[in-house]
């Protein structure tokens, strides 16, 4: 029988990175600045960067070894017939210690047909920022491409973009096709489609070494990028205790913000999927499967999907992640 696995962090250095998610214990490569982590990936899927079982008899398995073995017994029968071997989704947590590129994603059928992956949906849900802390998401308004390519070219896009004040608890959709970036002084948590597919229009006239700059994708964004604002991209809701408050649920994902004060039972039977919970803050045992494991702030754990009567007990916010 499966229980709830926890896996060991990916730690991936990133130019814009900080110091907040190595400061938490978890294991930087050697070679790696640990004054400089962006992302720490928790549960990934992706053929170069498989997360592999960190406890219990599973231990040193990569997450596509399981798959092949239990199937529908760890994902859910309807997600393995869709996706099959591959885990449909990338959970990590960003620390921002300098802005993200102005960039975008691709959907799933520009992806497959540029790159023969799956493209990129994605949520934020913000775990702490400074005082001053912002992400930018989605245009003021409409542009038209002669005036979207004008902007690119005078490095003036940034000033077409919603400049979103964000501060801890708030949560953003960002559909494929949404341009965006974040700010300094932001640590999230994300939950994405398993794609590593992005475009970037703008880097801040970043250098990295002598004149040199990061790769621009602007010919690729231009064929992707929404040009026209859209609602409903700030899913942001209160938490309620011993309840589930659902954020967003689309094809992709659905995300529930759960917090948890004292004693929780749940039933997950009716699912078909696996469910994975990202700790926000607090701690919180989890009990299935006969086994109990512990999470606290910025852990992840994966529970199987045969796992259906569950017992969360402690003080803490979890992000309940599935696919319907």
């Amino acid at each position: 029988m499966l229980y709830p696995l926890k896996f060991a962090p990916i730690m991936k250095e990133n130019v814009w990175g900080g110091s907040r998610l190595a400061a938490t214990g978890k294991r930087v490569s050697k070679g790696n600045n640990p004054d400089k982590i962006g992302e720490s990936r928790e549960i990934c899927g992706l053929e170069d960067c498989e997360s592999v079982v960190s406890n219990g008899f599973l231990k040193a398995n990569t997450i596509s070894e399981l798959t092949e073995v239990y199937m529908g017994e760890l994902v859910g029968d309807k997600v393995y017939d869709k996706f099959g071997l591959e885990f449909p989704l990338l959970l990590k947590f960003l620390d921002v210690n300098e802005p993200l590129s102005v960039q975008v994603h691709p959907n799933d059928e520009f992806a497959l047909q540029k790159h023969g992956t799956r493209g990129k949906t994605e949520m934020w849900y913000i775990i702490d920022a400074a005082p001053d802390a912002a992400i930018y998401l989605d245009l003021k308004h409409s542009l038209t491409e002669e005036q979207y390519d004008d902007a690119v070219e005078n490095g003036t896009i940034i000033e077409h973009l919603n400049r979103v004040a964000v501060k801890k608890g708030d949560a953003f959709l960002i559909p494929a096709g949404t341009i965006h970036s974040i700010d300094k002084g932001v640590l999230l948590a994300e939950v994405q489609e398993t794609s590593d597919i992005t475009y970037r229009i703008f880097d801040w006239n970043r250098k990295l070494g002598v004149n040199n700059g990061r790769e621009l994708n602007i010919d690729l964004a231009a064929e992707v990028v929404n040009l026209t604002p859209q609602q409903g991209l700030n899913i942001s809701k209160p938490a309620e205790k011993g309840k589930a408050v659902e954020l967003t649920s689309c094809d992709q994902f659905t995300v529930n913000l759960l917090w948890v004060d004292g004693a929780l039972e749940l039933d997950y039977a009716p699912l078909d999927s696996f469910v994975a919970y990202m700790c926000t803050e607090g701690e919180v045992e989890i009990k299935a499967c006969g086994e109990s494991e512990k999470l606290s702030a910025l852990q992840t754990l994966l529970l199987p999907a045969e796992a259906t009567d569950i017992v969360l007990k402690g003080c803490g916010k979890l992000l309940e992640i599935y696919i319907k």
